[in-house]
C-alpha cells in the first residue's frame, strides 16, 4: 500500500469517526429510548451498527481495495473523538433547531390544510346535506298534501254515489233487503266462528311449543 493511499485512507477513517458520532447522536435523539420496548431498541441498535459497519467497509473498499491495519480502527476512535470534543455541542444544536423547525412546518402545513382545504369540504358537505334534507321535508309535505287532498276529493266523490246507493236501497223491496240483511248478518257470524276458531288454535300452538 502507497503512502498516498494509506493517508487518503487515514483521512476517510477520521471522516467515518466523526460520521459515526453524527450518526449515533441523530439515531438516539430520533430513537428516545426510555419510550421504546427493550426488543424495539435492540432491534434497532443492531440494524444501526450493522449499517455503520456497511458503510465503513465500502468506503474502505473503494480506498484501498478492504484491507484492515490497525492503524485504521485508531483513525476511526480519533475521529469519533474529535467530533465528542469539537463538534457534538454545535452539531445537537443544529440538529435540535432542525427539527423545531421542521415541526413548524409541518404544524403550518396541517394548518393550511385544515384552512384551505378540510374546512371547505366539511362546510360543502354539511351544505349537501342541509340542502337534502330540505328537499326531504319539501316532498314529504308535498306528498302529505296530496294524499289529504286526494282523500277529500274521494270523500267529496263518494257523497253523491253514497247518496244514490240509499235511494236504490230503499227502492228494494222490504222482503228482498230484508233477505239481504239476514245473508249479511250471517256472514258476519261465520266469519266470527272462523276468527274465533283461528284465535284457538294459535293459542293451542304457542301452548304446545312452550311444552
Amino acid at each position: 500500500m502507497s503512502l498516498t493511499t494509506q493517508f487518503y485512507t487515514m483521512l476517510a477513517m477520521v471522516g467515518i469517526g466523526g460520521w459515526i458520532g453524527v450518526a449515533l447522536d441523530t439515531y438516539g435523539r430520533f430513537l428516545k429510548r426510555p419510550l421504546r420496548a427493550r426488543w424495539v431498541v435492540f432491534i434497532n441498535d443492531f440494524m444501526f451498527w450493522v449499517v455503520q459497519g456497511l458503510i465503513l467497509f465500502y468506503l474502505l473498499l473503494l480506498v484501498n481495495e478492504g484491507e484492515l491495519r490497525i492503524y485504521i480502527f485508531l483513525a476511526v476512535l480519533c475521529g469519533y473523538a474529535a467530533y465528542q470534543s469539537l463538534l457534538k455541542r454545535v452539531y445537537l444544536r443544529i440538529l435540535e433547531r432542525l427539527i423545531q423547525t421542521s415541526l413548524s412546518i409541518y404544524r403550518l402545513l396541517i394548518k393550511v390544510g385544515q384552512v384551505l382545504i378540510v374546512r371547505p369540504v366539511v362546510g360543502l358537505v354539511h351544505l349537501l346535506i342541509m340542502i337534502l334534507v330540505g328537499v326531504v321535508r319539501i316532498l314529504w309535505r308535498l306528498i302529505k298534501w296530496v294524499f289529504q287532498f286526494l282523500y277529500s276529493l274521494v270523500k267529496i266523490l263518494l257523497v253523491p254515489i253514497q247518496f244514490l246507493l240509499r235511494m236504490i236501497w230503499k227502492l228494494v223491496p222490504i222482503s228482498i233487503r230484508s233477505f239481504l240483511s239476514r245473508i249479511i248478518i250471517q256472514l258476519a257470524g261465520f266469519f266470527g266462528k272462523v276468527k274465533n276458531i283461528t284465535n284457538k288454535l294459535q293459542s293451542w300452538w304457542h301452548l304446545i311449543k312452550k311444552k
